[in-house]
């Protein structure tokens, strides 16, 4: 700890501590700073974010008496948490497993820990995930979880069945700061950033009820889609540590194909994360020009096609076989005519991608209407016609509010999104 101090000590500023004061206790490593820091931080110490994400996160800990979250750390992190504890790295390797692939949460039972070891853990550590408020099935198999955390906020999220995979849709805030018109998760506002073991206990606990079920499945999730309530890109750093535990061989071990990231469009932290974290992208477009989706998705305000667009050339450059997801809701009226199909096949002609249009799924006081699918399939084929591949989303859920655009959960204070717009107008994103 002598040597984490020193290391912290050029960031005993006043700035640090009001940053500090700011943020409430997280019984999680990996920690969220809530959305706080300025880039002024990063120009001082020179340090990227994720970077202070940690410092910051050690030095509470380093202040209070609550234990460790290990759900919340990926393979770097629990090797590098064992080691300060003068063990072998490979251990946070064994206690990796034994989380999420064994689900074991006991230290008592990890039969290949030495008891000494397991005994301290029990004193210093715990494994711990949200509460499951309610697990409910719709009349299509879609499954969705209302999560508690601990400070009494709800999340969703939710599980979708198909004939050779399972797809589970994945939160990563409580709300959401971009106030998407068309969207009941932005109708919650915005509280605060999921932790690491928030967002990585989505997967833990559907994994372990759908194995509970139907022990003869090896593997009921095949693919993750960061599409559930929040903006990804928001919470940067948390995400791409949670996607790398799901990445993880000694964890769930899907592939960069399997797991998709959909974000609005937060241009800066989209390409960072071609560095940090390749996976697949979906991009939340539903326009074909930047008058139409100003009113829809209000962040193109700030980062408008002519930006947005050349960043998910980008992203999937030099890879032949990849694309980026254009997901794209049908409002009747809105953006859903030939004109605004036509207009959509320019705009996406030299980037290699594959458009999902979306019935609109409705939610209670939205004055929005899904288009007929016969205007569906009107437009379908003029992307079609243009070489562009594209599918129809099939509806999943929506008897129990599970379908896209419906995801709402409980968010216990929902005052913080003008603060967290603010933040996105500087363009300090990635957290």
């Amino acid at each position: 700890m002598q040597t984490l101090n020193a290391t912290l000590a050029p960031l005993f500023s006043t700035k640090i501590n009001e940053l500090l004061n700011s943020i409430p206790a997280q019984a999680n490593c990996g920690g969220d700073v809530e959305g706080v820091l300025p880039c002024a931080m990063r120009g001082i110490y020179g340090l990227r974010a994720d970077v202070i994400n940690r410092l910051i996160y050690r030095v509470k800990m380093s202040l209070s008496d609550q234990k460790c979250n290990l759900m919340g750390l990926d393979r770097e992190a629990m090797q590098r948490y064992f080691a300060e504890l003068g063990e072998k790295p490979f251990r946070g390797s064994q206690v990796l497993q034994w989380i999420h692939q064994h689900g074991v949460v006991e230290f008592s039972n990890m039969s290949n820990i030495a008891k000494g070891l397991r005994e301290q853990l029990a004193s210093r550590a715990e494994v711990q995930a949200p509460e499951i408020v309610f697990d409910q099935c719709s009349r299509d198999g879609t499954r969705k979880w209302l999560l508690r955390l601990q400070d009494g906020n709800c999340i969703e999220t939710v599980f979708i069945p198909e004939d050779k995979r399972g797809t589970l849709c994945v939160s990563s805030q409580v709300g959401c700061a971009l106030n998407c018109t068309f969207c009941s998760t932005a109708r919650q506002g915005f509280n605060r950033n999921l932790t690491v073991a928030e967002i990585i206990s989505q997967i833990w606990i559907a994994d372990q009820a759908l194995r509970a079920e139907d022990e003869t499945l090896e593997r009921p999730i095949t693919n993750v889609v960061m599409m559930g309530m929040g903006e990804p890109l928001l919470n940067y750093a948390n995400v791409v540590s949670a996607m790398r535990i799901m990445l993880d061989d000694l964890a769930y071990g899907l592939s960069k194909r399997r797991v998709t990231l959909s974000t609005s469009g937060v241009v800066p932290a989209l390409k960072q994360l071609k560095q940090d974290c390749p996976v697949s992208l979906a991009v939340s477009l539903h326009a074909p020009n930047d008058a139409i989706r100003s009113k829809l998705v209000p962040i193109n305000r700030t980062y408008p096609l002519a930006v947005l667009l050349p960043a998910c050339r980008e992203f999937v450059e030099g890879e032949p076989r990849r694309r980026v997801t254009m997901e794209y809701i049908m409002l009747d009226g809105i953006n859903d005519q030939k004109a605004h199909a036509q207009e959509l096949v320019g705009r996406l002609r030299d980037i290699p991608s594959k458009v999902n249009l979306i019935p609109f799924n409705s939610f209670p006081d939205t004055s929005y209407r899904c288009s007929s699918m016969s205007t569906i399939n009107r437009f379908r084929d003029v992307l079609m016609n243009a070489g562009i591949m594209t599918v129809t989303r099939k509806t999943r859920g929506d008897d129990i509010d599970a379908a896209c655009g419906q995801l709402a959960g409980r968010v216990q204070d929902r005052t913080r999104r003008s603060a967290r717009l603010k933040q996105l107008c500087g363009r300090e994103h990635i957290q």
